[in-house]
């Protein structure tokens, strides 16, 4: 089997990361952007997408700064970690975000994220 390998993508958000960082580490708001339905038990975040389930452990969280996930499945070194990122001078807001794919997955994953981004970015309204 190939080896995931780590790949970053960033993103400019027009939002305050207090707003920002419900939408990343609450299930209602991971519900509005992320997957179909979330719900969250004993550290346990339950992602469904047309009826399919996936499981991951939230393995950090930093107020209004971080989240950080392991799907349950996964390989032991991959995670999905979103980041709010500010900018000291400007105040510029910056989704960062760090996933695992294989090397021939990583372009198809960049899109998935692309289009998942933009879809929290209208749901914001930024």
């Amino acid at each position: 089997m190939a080896e995931k390998k780590k790949f970053n993508v960033e993103y400019e958000v027009k939002s305050s990361p207090k707003i920002l960082f419900g939408f990343l580490s609450e299930p209602n708001g991971l519900a509005q952007w992320f997957a179909d339905d979330v719900t969250y038990r004993d550290q346990v975040y339950t992602f469904t997408w047309d009826g399919e389930q996936q499981k991951a452990k939230l393995l950090s969280v930093k107020e209004n700064k971080l989240v950080k996930f392991k799907w349950i499945d996964d390989e032991p070194h991959c995670y999905f970690e979103m980041e709010i990122v500010q900018d000291e001078l400007t105040n510029d807001v910056a989704l960062a975000i760090t996933d695992f794919a294989t090397e021939d997955t990583i372009a198809e994953r960049k899109l998935i994220w692309d289009n998942q981004i933009q879809y929290l970015i209208s749901v914001l309204g930024a």
